[in-house]
């Protein structure tokens, strides 16, 4: 009786926490009330010095000043100039056409005598790149936890000023904020080293390709789950959801509260859906292992919302499936399936393998050049056309029984299947009772694997990689790794 009353308890300081947490983040909004009402001219922190605009389209500026004000806006880049005239609320914007990257420009905004010239402005392509922790992980690594070849990335930072980086500061709301911190800052050792792994190795390959400049907005937080991401009516379409997010459920709220449905979707990512962006990039997964079912409902319907919110159609979005990594429980592979599963769901979408560069201790996998190159490989052959370039890695296809032996088809294989090592493995075979054995695995032909145990007479199941720790020896000809896979669905 004294432990459950503990826990009463604790649920009520819980639920009290939450509901300051909400308190202050009202607090917050009527805060950014008074801004937008109080007369004053304002830009939002991404509309500032140094920032990157999307080239070869009309992009959103937008800010508050004097209710019936007018804004005249002129852009270096042209003679022309465009006007917007303050709401009832305080709020204006316009569309403006961009050429060709460039720059730098200045842009000046003049409402009433009172000027304001924002500097640096280069046009070019620009992503948002989000996620929990293997995407908020910078580049000169966390502590014991080193990134691979991170001292050469910082310091050749300095020799691409054309990359430059706005960062969104961890912050939560439980209602959507009008604005967010942050500011862009050009490239280079001291920008760069506390930035997104990821996300500055994804902009270094974009601009050494294109040859554009590169804005990239990053938006993450370690060990948030997909809801916390996701608007609160958008998770309420999944009833089933609210037993993993429920506030009196947390340990912390405050420090956990950002696993709360919707907390980093109104202060993390509403504020930066008027920017005009070419795509996004996700990395994210490790904290919803545990319901890799409903992960793969959220995922189309989070992406779906993003879209609808930017309202630019069906931008790229292009994501990682978690890495091998020694979980004692779930089986992580079954996030992965999801993750894989949730392609289909998603369109305009690619998802990048990392079936060999996991770490058993690590759940952050030093390697993150990697990772950042094959999701670049999605956006350069997807989004900007680069036929030559492989970017899909191999799919099971189908599995076939002949002569008593088993014969597994991938789809994106390239000229051919590869091996790395001396020998496959990770493939597993089993009998109808459930119980796998280590397989021996043969590449036989293009697009073919034969597996076999001669233990094994009545095979029914085969799976590859599918477990918590692996290490990916299956891949193409363009040297990218499998995805782990199954060819039943068994619960366990």
């Amino acid at each position: 009786m004294l432990g459950i009353t503990i826990i009463k308890r604790l649920n009520i300081q819980n639920r009290e926490l939450m509901k300051e947490m909400k308190r202050l983040s009202i607090s917050l909004i009527f805060v950014f009330s008074i801004i937008q009402g109080s007369g004053q001219f304002k830009l939002p922190s991404l509309i500032n010095d140094n920032m990157v605009l999307q080239q070869k389209t009309n992009v959103f500026l937008w800010g508050t000043a004097e209710k019936g004000s007018v804004v005249e806006i002129a852009p270096g880049w042209t003679k022309k100039k465009y006007t917007s005239i303050a709401d009832a609320g305080g709020n204006w914007g316009t569309k403006i056409p961009t050429p060709s990257a460039g720059g730098p420009y200045e842009i000046s905004f003049d409402n009433a005598g009172n000027k304001t010239i924002v500097k640096n402005v280069l046009l070019g392509e620009v992503w948002v790149c989000s996620g929990q922790s293997n995407m908020e992980m910078p580049l000169k690594g966390f502590e014991r936890q080193p990134v691979l070849n991170s001292g050469k990335i910082i310091t050749d930072a300095e020799y691409h000023p054309d990359i430059h980086l706005f960062h969104v500061p961890n912050t939560v709301s439980h209602v959507p904020l009008y604005d967010c911190a942050g500011s862009w800052e050009v490239s280079g050792a001291a920008t760069s080293s506390d930035f997104s792994a990821v996300a500055y190795q994804y902009a270094r390959i974009l601009n050494d390709k294109l040859h554009v400049p590169i804005g990239i907005i990053t938006s993450y937080w370690g060990g948030t789950a997909i809801q916390s991401w996701m608007s609160e009516n958008n998770v309420k379409k999944f009833p089933e959801a609210e037993l993993s997010t429920r506030p009196d459920t947390l340990t912390n709220p405050n420090t956990d509260g950002e696993k709360t449905a919707a907390i980093l979707f109104n202060a993390m990512i509403y504020p930066l859906s008027k920017y005009t962006i070419k795509g996004f990039t996700w990395y994210q997964g490790e904290a919803n292992v545990e319901h890799p079912a409903l992960y793969r409902k959220l995922l189309p319907a989070m992406v779906a919302e993003w879209r609808k919110l930017w309202g630019l159609g069906d931008l790229p979005f292009y994501y990682v499936q978690i890495a091998p990594y020694g979980y004692y429980q779930p089986n992580s592979a079954l996030l992965g399936e999801a993750q894989l599963q949730a392609l289909p769901g998603i369109a305009n979408e690619g998802m990048a393998v990392t079936t060999d560069i996991g770490k058993e201790r690590y759940i952050h996998p030093p390697d993150k050049s990697t990772v950042s190159e094959r999701l670049s490989y999605w956006a350069l052959a997807k989004t900007y056309h680069y036929r030559e370039i492989s970017f899909h890695s191999p799919v099971f296809k189908k599995m076939r029984i002949k002569d008593n032996k088993t014969y597994l088809y991938f789809d994106f294989t390239g000229d051919r299947l590869s091996l790395h090592g001396n020998e496959l493995i990770d493939f597993e075979i089993a009998e109808s009772d459930r119980k796998f054995y280590p397989a021996k695995a043969t590449i036989v032909s293009k697009n073919e694997v034969e597996v076999e145990n001669a233990n094994v007479k009545l095979l029914v199941a085969v799976r590859y990689a599918f477990k918590n720790w692996v290490t990916g020896h299956l891949y193409n000809s363009a040297g990218l790794p499998a995805s782990s896979f199954r060819t039943d669905n068994w619960k366990n």
